[in-house]
């Protein structure tokens, strides 16, 4: 998430009370998680695990929960619950703001594009031209849409993250990391209707131009979809994947996080995806192998039977 204007380090120590050591004078002009961390962005680090890589990353500055090494240009914010700390920044700069309008006073609809009837528009989003937005399809805030974008009905863009902070010393383990992030979706895309793309926890959710998506597709959060791809009915993408350009994913194609599909690689129906594939390639099977070497090992898998039949047929003899 980009702040509207850079945030002064000591303003942000204030917030969430935290000791502010290193570059004390410098602002922060966002906030990410690591996955998606940039020059200027705070980030949030709560276990020893994970300290140096994330002290180590792009993020400029570092909410943590105890002392440690770290470059001289970044500064460290140390609170006891680092977690915390991340939702009271988002909750202050990024809060949630009910609108009761069906099309909010803040949206921004291109000329041409046609709103249908049901059709829920939340805050600060953008809408290109001579897009269709079919009944009951919900936008939520700040998400942007390109021009001539068809969604169908029922779609929701800009859900919630799937993404939790567990900790087992509090009554209630899995703790919701709130989502600040958008969904950007490009020009020409089409999308179906009952289809969910989340949007980014931190940062964005990207559907590229060209792309389209049959009934009942699920896109996780801060999942980068190229140009060009297709997705056939009951596809589910988890977060922080990325899938490049003319990719074909068909029905049921299951696919895993943090992963990346390579240009025009094509998955065979009821696929699953536990491992980033290379681009041009064919695919078959859970887990997902090369489609010629896959059906060539079912045919054998068929024979078994016969072959035992043969094997015990010849010890007898």
């Amino acid at each position: 998430m980009r702040f509207e204007q850079p945030i002064p380090l000591t303003t942000i120590a204030e917030l969430i009370g935290a000791e502010l050591i290193g570059n004390t004078t410098a602002a922060a002009t966002g906030i990410n998680e690591i996955h998606k961390v940039e020059e200027g962005d705070l980030a949030f680090v709560d276990h020893p695990k994970y300290y140096d890589k994330c002290i180590h990353s792009a993020a400029s500055f570092i909410i943590i929960n105890k002392e440690a090494d770290f470059p001289s240009e970044k500064a460290l914010l140390i609170v006891d619950e680092p977690f915390e700390a991340y939702l009271k920044i988002v909750r202050r700069y990024r809060p949630f703001e009910p609108s009761m309008r069906q099309v909010s006073i803040s949206a921004t609809i291109g000329e041409g594009s046609l709103i249908m009837p049901g059709a829920y528009i939340g805050n600060q989003v953008k809408i290109g031209r001579n897009c269709i937005i079919h009944p009951n399809v919900t936008i939520l805030d700040y998400c942007i849409i390109g021009d001539d974008v068809i969604i169908q009905a029922g779609t929701t863009i800009g859900s919630d993250a799937f993404y939790y902070n567990k900790k087992t010393n509090r009554p209630i383990h899995y703790k919701k990391m709130d989502s600040c992030g958008r969904v950007v979706i490009g020009n020409g895309v089409e999308i179906g209707a009952g289809c969910t793309i989340d949007r980014g926890v931190t940062a964005d959710t990207t559907i590229g131009d060209g792309t389209k998506m049959d009934n009942m597709v699920h896109i996780g959060h801060d999942t980068i979809v190229g140009r060009n791809c297709l997705f056939a009915a009951q596809v589910g993408i988890a977060g922080a994947t990325t899938i490049e350009d003319d990719v074909v994913l068909w029905g049921q194609v299951g696919v895993s996080k943090t992963l990346t599909i390579g240009k025009g690689a094509v998955v065979n129906a009821q696929s699953g995806v536990p491992h980033s594939l290379e681009g041009g390639k064919a695919y078959f099977g859970s887990p997902a192998e090369n489609a010629r070497d896959k059906m060539k090992e079912l045919v054998w898998v068929k024979r078994i039977p016969e072959i035992w039949n043969r094997l015990t047929k010849n010890e007898k003899s």
